[in-house]
């Protein structure tokens, strides 16, 4: 599939000159720097060193007061507490987080994650009835809930407060709940917008720990966890989040649970990134809920045994890689179906059949749109209604879409480009019809083609280990910080460019420029059929980011190759 590339604009160079001269860089990383909103000495300090001290007080969130008092008062009163989350990583490790915090204050508290295949998202009318023949009086729900207005208010009728954290976008009305944490309702004044459900999670934990006169210090250990939901989820890696991962990463590295010990044991790496956190950790922590149960891996979460959590990681391993294989053969179904229906040239792509695993629908989205670039859907039968989660396309707002769809859909939530539908099954032909019309309606047409975003044009003689020491402190890396992408012209390979790894579908060559000594290594994942571009010295242009390759010991820097094009 070609991709569009697009230059990023050229800051202010006043701004660009003041930071050269204030940090002592070059051009390259002060054109970053500020390209990122970055325009003074002192907050380029605050990006490279992201300080603890620099997170909002967490009362500044609405109705935070609230939902101290009444869990303080629940512990007072020595009531039965149950924390509920979703199943996916980011409910998991929500739960795992206040559960195990609560925990070292008070013994009464269960956990409860729902049935993804018989409860379905979010807060359900069973775990509130569990709740009920339990005893317990206070359900704090975490990354779910903004919407439950019926459930909570069934809850209150059973005598059951609920506490709400959640960071999806409410709907017209806020459920009735003792408090309602979510820094988007349009009543909350809390300065960052863009948390997770952990870290939503994480604000009230630590108004409970200031309400006891601890310092942040006392709650490092459960940043990460809160790391691992920001990676998961997919948000902003800015503000907040970005103080929050760059230090939960320092955890993983220095100090990890047994939980995620046992997930990286087998990653041979001396520093754990967000990148693994999003590819090895979260995958596995998803798997239970998806494949099994989600208490699963709340289990793995909070386990301080090692050999046990070494039990529960294997565990979560087979149910990761019988993941691999159900999401592999339902794309393969769900690709044949549209070229059945010749819905090749569609603007949307909407599939179902009853058979489909639930559990991995959302990754088949994901995989779909690596196809077929559009706002996708994929439906499987879930009791005796369709359910589908959505993916879409950067700039396309699927949420809005699904908005105009609502005379067709029971329920539906998430967010711009991932969401979770219900509909029933005789409305799956008139949703399909009436979403493909929206999307033709209100998509602009070139985004349906990928878009690779090129921070900046360089030459490779700027590509220094000054300039690689300084670029890795951008990170942790994820939207609203990618990992930089930079452009260069006029490059030729040095005539031992070849395709490699087992079915030849990987580009590696060496490349240099003209007029230019700088040489670089360069691999090019799943581009081995650009091969032809890059023969008999012809000269061509490339977009790669810049890294580390470490070959018997030795490091040294190689580019990674993103597209080329011919000059």
């Amino acid at each position: 599939m070609n991709s569009r590339w697009t230059i990023k604009p050229n800051p202010n160079p006043d701004i660009v000159n003041s930071l050269m001269q204030s940090l002592g860089v070059g051009k390259p990383i002060a054109r970053l720097l500020a390209q990122r909103g970055i325009n003074s000495f002192e907050e380029a300090k605050k990006f490279f060193r992201p300080n603890l001290k620099d997170l909002h007080d967490p009362y500044l969130m609405r109705d935070m007061d609230k939902a101290v008092a009444r869990i303080e008062k629940a512990l007072a009163e020595e009531e039965n507490i149950m924390v509920y989350g979703d199943y996916d990583v980011d409910g998991t490790t929500s739960v795992a987080l206040m559960s195990s915090y609560l925990k070292t204050r008070y013994p009464n508290v269960a956990t409860y994650i729902p049935d993804r295949y018989n409860e379905g998202y979010g807060v359900s009318y069973q775990g509130i009835d569990f709740a009920a023949d339990n005893d317990i009086s206070l359900i704090i729900a975490l990354d779910c809930g903004i919407k439950a207005i019926d459930k909570v208010a069934y809850a209150r009728e059973k005598g059951i407060d609920f506490v709400i954290c959640d960071h999806h976008r409410p709907g017209e009305k806020i459920p009735k709940a003792a408090a309602v944490l979510d820094p988007k309702r349009e009543d909350c004044e809390y300065p960052y917008k863009e948390l997770c459900g952990c870290g939503v999670g994480f604000k009230l934990i630590q108004a409970l720990a200031e309400k006891r006169g601890d310092s942040i210090q006392v709650l490092l250990p459960y940043l990460d966890l809160v790391a691992t939901a920001i990676g998961a989820d997919i948000v902003p890696i800015t503000g907040e989040n970005r103080i929050l991962a760059y230090h939960g990463l320092h955890v993983i590295n220095v100090a990890p649970r047994q939980g995620f010990k046992a997930i990286l044991s087998q990653l041979k790496k001396e520093t754990i990134t967000i990148t693994d956190v999003v590819f090895v950790i979260a995958p596995r922590i998803n798997a239970a809920g998806r494949m099994k149960h989600g208490l699963h891996a709340v289990e793995l979460l909070t386990e301080e045994n090692e050999a046990q959590a070494q039990q529960f990681a294997s565990e979560i391993e087979y149910h990761n890689s019988h993941r691999k294989d159900t999401d592999k053969s339902i794309t393969a179904e769900a690709l044949v179906q549209i070229e059945e229906l010749e819905e090749q040239e569609r603007l949307s792509t909407v599939v179902y059949a009853d058979h489909w695993h639930k559990g991995v629908i959302g990754i088949v989205a994901s995989r779909l749109t690596e196809t077929y670039y559009r706002p996708t859907l994929v439906f499987t039968k879930s009791g005796d209604k369709l359910a589908a989660s959505a993916r879409s396309v950067k700039g396309f707002d699927v949420y809005n879409a699904l908005e105009a769809c609502q005379e067709h859909i029971e329920q539906f939530g998430g967010h711009m480009y991932a969401a979770g539908l219900t509909i029933k099954e005789e409305e799956y032909d008139n949703f399909k019809r009436k979403f493909e019309e929206v999307v033709a309606e209100t998509i602009d047409r070139k985004l349906l083609t990928p878009e690779i975003s090129i921070d900046a044009e360089i030459e490779l003689d700027e590509i220094t280990p000054k300039f690689w020491r300084i670029l890795k402190q951008f990170a942790p890396f994820g939207p609203g910080n990618m990992s930089p992408l930079f452009m260069s012209r006029n490059l030729t390979d040095s005539g031992f460019g070849k395709c490699v790894g087992n079915e030849h579908t990987h580009l590696k060559c060496k490349v240099s420029q003209l007029n230019n000594t700088a040489s670089f290594d360069v691999i090019g994942f799943n581009l081995g059929e650009k091969l032809e571009l890059i023969q008999n010295k012809k000269s061509f242009s490339a977009v790669y980011a810049v890294d580390e390759n470490e070959w018997n010991g030795n490091v040294s820097l190689q580019l990674k190759l993103k597209d080329l094009k011919e000059v």
